[in-house]
Formats: structure tokens, sequence, C-alpha cells
């Protein structure tokens, strides 16, 4: 048993606790209850479930939820379209995001599938420093995934 100050008590019966409890006019609240002898605590039940709940919603309000933001390519991409596309692709990386890489062709586009892995290829060498692949590039019908995650 651990008093309302923290000091141990050492093993103690449980009426002798309970009436230790009453007697400062808090609760019994079983700490550690899988341990040998199971570990029990003076202190105000209220409070105490007060500050748990309050640690638990501080530690939602810290964790990041990973997004994925999606990019579209096509095969034959102007210069400056790819600059822009990779610059909103390394701020994701900074957001934390990951960022799925979606390559599509049409009609005669199909033929010429090699220009699109060059493509890709190209997007994971210049994302090397900041991301890592995910899943490497695949043909799923007439478009080429890839999907990175931030390093």
């Amino acid at each position: 048993m651990i008093g309302e100050e923290g000091d141990n008590l050492g093993v103690v019966a449980i009426a002798d606790a309970l009436a230790a409890a009453a007697e400062a006019g808090l609760d019994l609240v079983e700490i550690s209850p899988n341990s040998t002898p199971p570990v029990c605590k003076i202190l105000d039940f209220g409070k105490y479930k007060f500050e748990a709940q309050k640690k638990a919603s501080e530690a939602r309000k810290n964790q990041k939820i990973v997004e994925i933001k999606e990019v579209k390519l096509r095969p034959n991409i102007d210069t400056n379209d790819y600059t822009v596309k990779m610059k909103s692709m390394l701020r994701f990386f900074e957001d934390g995001d990951k960022v799925k890489v979606t390559l599509r062709f049409r009609g005669r586009e199909m033929a010429h599938q090699d220009l699109g892995f060059k493509l890709l290829q190209q997007v994971k060498e210049e994302t090397v420093g900041v991301a890592k692949v995910e899943s490497e590039p695949r043909l799923e019908g007439r478009q080429m995934v890839m999907l990175l995650a931030p390093r």
C-alpha cells in the first residue's frame, strides 16, 4: 500500500487499508492489480480519473495523423509542370504526409510504359533525401502507382 503523500506503507491487510483510506477521507485505489502483492494507493479517485483523462487528451492532441496526398502526373509532362509537382511533394513531406504518385496513361501512351517508369524513377531519385519508397512503381490498369513516405 502507498500512502496519500506517496510513502510506501508496505503490505497491509485489506480491512486496515480501507480503514486508513476512510480515516483520511479519501479512496483506496488499486493501481497495479497484476503485481504480487497488488499495489493500492490512498488518493482522491475523482481527481485521479480527471488527471488520467487530461493526460490522455494531451496525448491525443500531440499525435500527428498521417494523411496520404496524391500527386497525379502524365508521361509527357513538361519540365515546369514537373517542378511545380515536385515542390508540392516536398511540401507534403515536410508536413509529415505520405505521397501517392499516380501516373495516368491515355490511349496510345500505354505502348510507352517505359517512359512512365523512367519518370517515376526520376521522382524517386529526386526525393531520395527526404522520402523513402514504401511501394515500388506498379501498373494498375491504365495507371502506374508509387507510394512515398517521409524519412
